[in-house]
C-alpha cells in the first residue's frame, strides 16, 4: 500500500512522511528528492533549465512507475496533484492524505525557504500570505479529492495510522 502525503509547500509533508515511515517500517520517498537524484539537479534548477512543464511531467512518471503492492509512505510535491491525471493516479494506486493548512501557518513556514522554493523565491514577504491564498484557491480543488484531510498544523503520525486503517494493525 502506499500512502501518499499531499498539501502545499511547507506543509510538512517530509517531515510528517519521514516519521511516518519510521513508525511503520514503511519505506519513504519525498518526491522532489527522487526527482533531482534522477535529473542531477535541484527542483530550482529543473524549473529555470527545464521548465515546469518538463518537471510536471517528471512528476506523473513517477507516480506512474510506483508500485502499489509496496508498502511506502510518498511525500508528493506541491503542485503534483493538480497537473494531468496525477491525483486520480495516486487515489487509483493508495491512500490519498491532504495536510490541510491556513495560508497564515504556511506562510510563516515558508517566509525564510523562499530561496529554496521556486515558485516563492520572487515573492516579497508581505506579499506571501496572499499569494498562497490565490495557489491554494487554484489547488484546493484536487486537494480536497484526497481520501483524508486533516489539520496539518498538528497532525501526529499515529493519527494518520488510525485514518488510513481504523487502527494500528499495517
Amino acid at each position: 500500500m502506499i500512502i501518499f502525503l499531499l498539501g502545499f509547500m511547507g506543509s510538512g509533508k517530509s517531515t510528517l512522511g519521514k516519521r511516518l515511515a519510521k513508525k511503520m517500517s514503511w519505506e519513504f520517498l519525498d518526491m522532489d528528492k527522487v526527482l533531482e537524484e534522477q535529473e542531477g539537479m535541484t527542483v530550482t534548477q529543473i524549473f529555470q533549465e527545464k521548465g515546469e512543464a518538463y518537471f510536471r511531467e517528471a512528476e506523473t512518471q513517477f507516480l506512474q512507475s510506483l508500485d502499489p503492492s509496496m508498502n511506502r509512505i510518498v511525500a508528493t510535491g506541491g503542485g503534483a496533484p493538480c497537473h494531468k491525471n496525477n491525483m486520480d493516479l495516486m487515489n487509483e494506486k493508495g491512500v490519498t492524505v491532504y495536510l490541510r493548512m491556513h495560508e497564515s501557518s504556511l506562510a510563516c513556514r515558508l517566509e525564510k525557504a523562499r530561496a529554496v522554493r521556486p515558485l516563492i523565491e520572487n515573492v516579497e514577504i508581505d506579499q506571501l500570505p496572499e499569494f498562497i491564498r490565490q495557489k491554494l484557491d487554484e489547488r484546493e480543488p484536487f486537494y480536497n479529492q484526497a481520501h483524508c484531510i486533516i489539520k496539518g498544523e498538528s497532525v501526529k503520525p499515529d493519527h494518520i495510522i488510525s485514518l488510513v486503517f481504523g487502527n494500528n494493525d499495517y
